[in-house]
């Protein structure tokens, strides 16, 4: 970065954090703190208001920012969010790129739009590949993220996968939403179930009839959205061998769940934290022969059980043809 940019970029870093010291500045544009200082003299003597309070860093003269980019609540978060994808999964050169450019645009964002991208920039995730919405999902999203700006609590039908035949009907629940996620081709609410009187994760494609409520919430200041909150959820250990034949694809279509993988000499050793035996069951059947559960004992005889059931589809096939 020339020093005309960072200049440029020390000024809108200022107008964003409100606030920073010297190696904190040298820090984000990877640079020394004597650099920093000149900067800083340099911006002064250019007529930028720049307030300097030992031991507290720097800061721009109230009043004092740059004429701001005409930007939407949900231009701004889609250019931030985007941002800070690409950040993530591309090489250096366009992660610096990409880095600096969200810098930019959060430090010319108004005060009050910027409080509101930044937090749902900060309580929406992605993990894995990203599939378009369809026109459903498109307008639950859209009431989600509203959901969460205004903090109003939600109501809505919800289809639950692993539950008996007698409970197999919709639930309505009402919850307290803090944060979306975008994980291995779904979108994920994350709330707090008034149901359950806990936080559940949620997702889109089960939720029907979606109502926002005129009451409203204060999240709780303990809560943190992020892979954190899901782990502490999922207590379940599972410890799988796959055949050495198949270790690269089952690397190639890892489950969401998997937390380590081992080459041993037996094969591909991988383990897995789930809150329940079913959520990885389809995935491990998936691989057929080539798999063997070491444990827990519980999932091993799930998956033995859905074996023999599937062998009696066929049995009971076979007999109806002779």
């Amino acid at each position: 970065m020339n020093k005309t940019d960072r200049l440029l970029a020390i000024v809108l870093e200022l107008q964003r954090k409100g606030r920073r010291r010297a190696e904190d500045l040298a820090e984000t544009f990877e640079t020394s703190k004597r650099t920093i200082y000149r900067d800083i003299l340099a911006l002064c003597e250019a007529g930028v208001p720049v307030v300097s309070v030992p031991g507290q860093g720097y800061s721009l003269m109230k009043g004092y920012f740059l004429p701001p980019l005409s930007f939407t609540t949900e231009e701004a978060t889609m250019l931030l969010l985007g941002g800070n994808f690409m950040a993530k999964n591309f090489d250096a050169q366009y992660r610096a790129a990409a880095e600096s450019a969200v810098r930019k645009i959060e430090g010319v964002l108004p005060e009050t739009l910027r409080a509101d991208v930044q937090y749902l920039q900060s309580n929406i995730r992605f993990i894995g590949p990203i599939t378009a919405p369809d026109a459903k999902e498109h307008e639950t999203l859209q009431q989600l993220r509203r959901a969460l700006l205004d903090r109003n609590t939600i109501r809505f039908r919800y289809h639950t996968r692993h539950r008996s035949d007698e409970q197999s009907a919709p639930q309505t629940r009402e919850a307290d939403p803090y944060g979306l996620a975008y994980i291995m081709s779904a979108w994920h609410l994350t709330a707090y179930c008034h149901l359950r009187q806990d936080i559940r994760n949620f997702r889109l494609d089960r939720i029907e009839e979606l109502e926002l409520l005129t009451r409203t919430f204060t999240r709780p200041a303990n809560v943190n959205f992020g892979q954190s909150e899901r782990d502490q959820q999922r207590t379940m250990t599972a410890r799988v061998l796959f055949d050495s034949e198949i270790a690269r694809w089952v690397r190639e279509s890892r489950s969401y769940y998997v937390t380590a993988e081992e080459e041993t000499a037996d094969g591909l050793l991988v383990t897995l934290k789930v809150r329940q035996e079913r959520e990885i069951l389809q995935w491990l059947l998936s691989w057929g022969s080539h798999v063997k559960i070491l444990e827990p004992a519980s999932l091993r005889e799930l998956l033995a059980e859905e074996t023999r059931r599937m062998l009696q589809n066929y049995q009971i096939e076979n007999n109806l043809t002779k």
